[in-house]
């Protein structure tokens, strides 16, 4: 039996949302002593590399069309070639910042993918909404890892990449398949599920 596809985006939310906390307590205590500890460097470019391996069940049991198998293939790709050089990077593998920047690229993709994939308008049902707003999120955010890669201290920009993962979590566990936002819902949409 094949579990509703809201199910599977609240997996995602709470993986997006352990990658939020994470960065937001490296934000808070600096970057020196989240590292004192040897596993706490590699804690969410690890949880990161695991969701984009996570993500390729996802393409291949959840698709019902070719857009979203693009989709899904292309964020697992992405989530993986991140965690996987933030990984090097804090484990000495790399040495160049500007392996940062893969991050930045993960959302890009990512938000661009969201915003491709979904083809109702905003309005459509709650579905179609968080879609766009995931989209646009990761479009936006995607310049706190770039500005961070320059500046890797600032306090703000970490918090505001923090963030954008907190925002994409909170966005992710409001998904409902069909169900109205902020009281509409299409007529062709569907009955709602709740």
């Amino acid at each position: 039996m094949q579990p509703e596809a809201e199910f599977v985006h609240w997996l995602f939310a709470t993986g997006f949302l352990v990658l939020g906390i994470c960065l937001l307590a490296e934000s808070i205590v600096g970057p020196e002593v989240w590292g004192r500890n040897p596993w706490r460097p590699h804690l969410w470019p690890g949880a990161m590399f695991v969701m984009g391996i996570c993500m390729w069940p996802v393409m291949i049991l959840f698709t019902n069309s070719t857009i979203h198998m693009v989709a899904h293939s292309a964020w697992a790709q992405v989530l993986m070639l991140s965690g996987g050089a933030e990984l090097a990077l804090a484990r000495g593998k790399l040495t160049s910042r500007y392996w940062h920047l893969t991050v930045g690229l993960a959302l890009i993709v990512s938000g661009a993918a969201s915003l491709v994939h979904e083809q109702n308008a905003w309005l459509f049902s709650r579905s179609a909404f968080v879609h766009h707003a995931l989209g646009w999120v990761m479009v936006g955010g995607a310049i706190f890892p770039i500005a961070r890669t320059f500046r890797p201290r600032s306090f703000v920009l970490g918090a505001g990449f923090a963030a954008t993962f907190l925002v994409v979590s909170v966005l992710l566990y409001s998904h409902r398949d069909v169900a109205d936002i902020f009281g509409h819902l299409s007529p062709v949409a569907g009955a709602p599920h709740r």
